[in-house]
């Protein structure tokens, strides 16, 4: 069974793209990244593609007329790279429904929350306001109504006293540069499986995921 073959969408200096595309250097890491695309010419992470040989190009939504023109150049430059799979990652658009259904159980997103907590924007400002003492991350695959999807993997972060917005997203961070390889590596095992609007994870996968974020 070959490799999946996944493109990256993001939309500046992609933290997530790039743990990402170090996990995908390992020889046993089951998936490839073939291709990293942004929104934004300027976008830092593109420069980081580069360096590590894995084609980048900037598709400026601005330089084309409609959400839907700009997408169809999206979804046209990954087919051209063999892509099967696509990964957001600071991706700062919102897809369509016609996006979504062209990748449908094909696309997957991180959010800086323990969805279904915290939809959207401000979620460390909004966690620190109502004074929850964990906030977290989570690996979903994308639907159109936002943020909601078949969860693949959650990772929990402790809120501590005097944290600001700042200092408990870099904390947060931390966790998602562990978490989304892990779902990634998970989705091309086929240990982790859209199963309706649920995902079926494999008895020793969720154990391994218990292990690794126990070992922080």
């Amino acid at each position: 069974m070959g490799k999946l073959k996944v493109g990256i969408l993001i939309s500046g200096r992609g933290s997530n793209m790039a743990a990402l595309v170090e996990a995908a250097r390992e020889p046993a890491f089951p998936a490839e990244v073939c291709c990293v695309l942004s929104n934004r010419p300027d976008a830092k992470g593109l420069e980081f593609a580069r360096e590590r040989g894995i084609p980048a190009a900037a598709i400026d939504h601005k330089a084309h007329a409609s959400k839907a023109e700009f997408e169809e150049a999206v979804t046209a430059t990954l087919l051209a790279h063999g892509v099967d799979f696509v990964c957001l990652a600071g991706f700062m658009r919102i897809v369509s429904p016609a996006f979504i259904e062209r990748w449908h159980n094909r696309l997957i997103n991180i959010h800086p929350s323990l969805l279904p907590s915290y939809k959207g924007l401000h979620t460390h400002e909004r966690a620190l306001a109502d004074g929850v003492k964990l906030t977290g991350c989570t690996v979903h695959f994308v639907r159109a109504e936002m943020d909601v999807g078949p969860i693949v993997a959650q990772a929990a972060v402790p809120v501590l006293t005097g944290d600001t917005p700042d200092s408990l997203a870099a904390r947060l961070l931390t966790a998602e540069h562990r978490l989304y390889p892990l779902a990634l590596r998970l989705i091309a095992e086929g240990k982790a499986k859209v199963n309706g609007e649920t995902v079926d994870i494999a008895p020793d996968a969720v154990e391994e995921a218990a292990r690794l974020f126990s070992a922080r």
